[in-house]
């Protein structure tokens, strides 16, 4: 199965919050964590192509649903079209660690313009690329991302 895999998490930030509470809270700690991280995972599948995007990203679900735009809003030739722009340039920073912080631009992302992935997925996928740009203050193209 082929799959889209996006996911950028915020060890760092869990860990440093984690060392500071006492020993005796650590199993609420966990539970904790882990109800967060299943509430911030997004997971776009489309069965029938076989393809899946895996958003792993504090905040981002929350944002989906009370910030952006409502599915429909976007015709899915738009979504596409700006997906596949938002995707080149991330896939060119990634290969450029150097010059574009690693720990946003883990992963490549795999999305062919031949390919149809669906409204869902072309929707929550360009509403990542917003939410990544206005939570880490990256422009990827001319685009101005707004809501």
């Amino acid at each position: 199965m082929k799959n889209l895999i996006l996911s950028l998490t915020i060890i760092g930030l869990l860990i440093a919050c984690n060392t500071t509470k006492p020993l005796t809270s650590n199993n609420n700690a966990s539970e904790q964590e882990m109800a967060t991280a299943t509430n911030d995972t997004v997971t776009i599948a489309n069965d029938k192509l076989e393809y899946e995007i895996i958003i792993i990203e504090p905040g981002f679900n929350a944002w989906l649903a009370s910030i952006a735009k409502p599915e429909g809003y976007y015709s899915q030739s738009f979504l596409e079209n700006r997906n596949y722009f938002y995707v080149t340039e991330w896939n060119q920073r990634v290969l450029q660690p150097q010059r574009y912080n690693p720990n946003l631009y883990e992963l490549q992302i795999d999305y062919s313009p031949h390919i149809d992935y669906g409204y869902e997925v072309n929707y929550k996928l360009y509403n990542y690329f917003i939410y990544f740009q206005l939570t880490y203050k990256q422009r990827l193209g001319p685009f101005t991302p707004r809501i």
